[in-house]
């Protein structure tokens, strides 16, 4: 498998709403980044991977490239983009045909020419017949031959992907190695499900301004995501690689998630749509609080949704060094926790300052400890002798006068831990039943935090509907 972090880096720049995110969608073969008709919606630097005739690349989508002063907003994304151009193997320049070369398409390309880097210019756009005369105004800016093309039609992105590639240093194509469809047996001769390969993927959510892009320039040691005062400066869910001692990660950023009555905005929904399939994609997911303010109701509802999709959880209590009295605020959250959350018993928790960096070295080994727990599988063997014991300790209720014949379980499946309860009308046990056993699980076998699911299968009496 290719390091993605290996791959040669290409870089598309251009000033807010020529078609950036667009082509990028385009050029990566899927609705990878938020698309809208308002200018400046991406304010992140957005990676991808495209397979561009043959050859594997790091693909960029970056901010407007704007004049602004460095400590606003737009000063920021600024500067974040010319970090991305600063890296790359390839700057793809766009420029809008429609509107024609602009005094801000000469500043850049005149900043661009002083960069030394490699840079394929662009009229995106460029529709029909029309834009021909802007397209050849783009001589003028000095960087080369435009290429015109539409990406939002797809006109001209062949050719553009072989311009890419002849452009591109020196490398050899991927082959991915056959898989043996051979699967491993357990003890029990059971087959023992395949782990995916590739690195572990990892989300970041939370409610807005609760420190998540603060937390991941942390983690990656640099200012990749843009930070500051504003809530909500994060729109789309933006992924990044790191390793840790253990192995490679893939990290996702996602825009903070509010009630649903408080999103108003067609972008805002679109952001949350993308945090929500990046939640979902995701093996273990960093709820991120700020600790200040201690449990709100709609990081209960994060965490119920984390549940839902059965994602590990780790619970990260951000901005922890402003925090008082830690002892009763770390109380007040394990209470609220223990009593809106008992499907997530034992969620790890961890305190640190993502600003400071204080305490978020603990972070990622727990999240290491959290993906191992998910991926634990149980022996048939062993995890029948603890139904037993269960049984004998607190029989099965009865229900419409008869009591209920459960038989034996087996693990189905882990990511996360799937048991299958097998017995005489076992579908109808009630709900106290299987939290009592769902509790067994998780206490002996040692399953903190992590979701559990109990499936019930029933075997019907052949003899119960011939008695009279």
């Amino acid at each position: 498998m290719t390091d993605f972090s290996t791959l040669p880096l290409v870089v598309i720049a251009g000033r807010p709403n020529v078609g950036k995110s667009t082509l990028f969608n385009r050029l990566v073969g899927r609705r990878q980044a938020i698309v809208s008709d308002m200018p400046g919606v991406t304010r992140d630097r957005k990676e991808g991977e495209a397979l561009l005739r043959g050859r594997k690349v790091r693909l960029i989508d970056t901010a407007g490239l704007e004049e602004a002063a460095p400590d606003t907003l737009f000063g920021r994304m600024r500067a974040s983009s010319e970090s991305a151009v600063a890296q790359a193997d390839l700057v793809l320049f766009c420029i809008d045909a429609r509107a024609g070369v602009t005094p801000a398409d000469k500043h850049f390309a005149a900043w661009l020419r002083k960069q030394n880097k490699k840079v394929l210019l662009l009229a995106n756009k460029a529709e029909g017949a029309a834009a021909t005369n802007e397209v050849l105004e783009a001589y003028s800016l000095g960087l080369g031959t435009p290429l015109a093309l539409s990406a939002e039609h797809g006109e001209g992105i062949a050719h553009l992907m072989g311009e890419i590639a002849d452009r591109l240093p020196e490398g050899e194509r991927v082959r991915e190695k056959p898989r043996s469809r051979a699967k491993p047996l357990d003890e029990d001769g059971e087959e023992i499900e395949e782990r995916p390969a590739g690195p572990l993927r990892l989300a970041i959510v939370g409610r807005p301004n609760a420190g998540k892009s603060t937390l991941l320039n942390c983690l990656l040691g640099e200012e990749r995501m843009i930070t500051g005062p504003e809530p909500g400066l994060t729109r789309d869910s933006i992924a990044v690689s790191l390793h840790d001692e253990i192995g490679p990660i893939q990290l996702v950023d996602t825009a903070g998630l509010r009630r649903k009555a408080r999103i108003e905005q067609d972008l805002e929904r679109m952001s949350v749509s993308a945090s929500i399939e990046a939640l979902k994609m995701a093996e273990v997911v960093v709820l991120t609080l700020d600790a200040t303010l201690g449990v709100h109701e709609q990081d209960l509802q994060i965490a119920r949704l984390i549940e839902r999709e059965g994602r590990a959880c780790v619970l990260a209590l951000n901005k922890w060094d402003a925090v008082e009295d830690r002892a009763a605020t770390r109380q007040a959250i394990a209470d609220r926790i223990e009593t809106s959350l008992a499907q997530m018993r034992g969620i790890p928790v961890v305190t640190f300052s993502a600003l400071t960096g204080a305490g978020v070295n603990k972070l990622l080994p727990a999240v290491r400890r959290a993906h191992e727990v998910w991926n634990s599988r149980v022996t048939t063997g062993e995890l029948n002798r603890w139904f037993e014991a269960a049984l004998e300790r607190h029989q099965p209720p009865l229900v419409d006068g008869r009591r209920l014949k459960l038989r034996y379980m087996t693990q189905a499946k882990s990511r996360p831990p799937t048991f299958i309860l097998f017995g005489t009308r076992a579908e109808l046990l009630p709900d106290a039943y299987k939290r009592y056993l769902v509790n067994g699980l998780r206490e002996t076998f040692h399953l903190p935090g992590t979701p559990i699911r109990l499936q019930l299968r029933g075997t019907k009496n052949p003899y119960a509907e011939n008695k009279s």
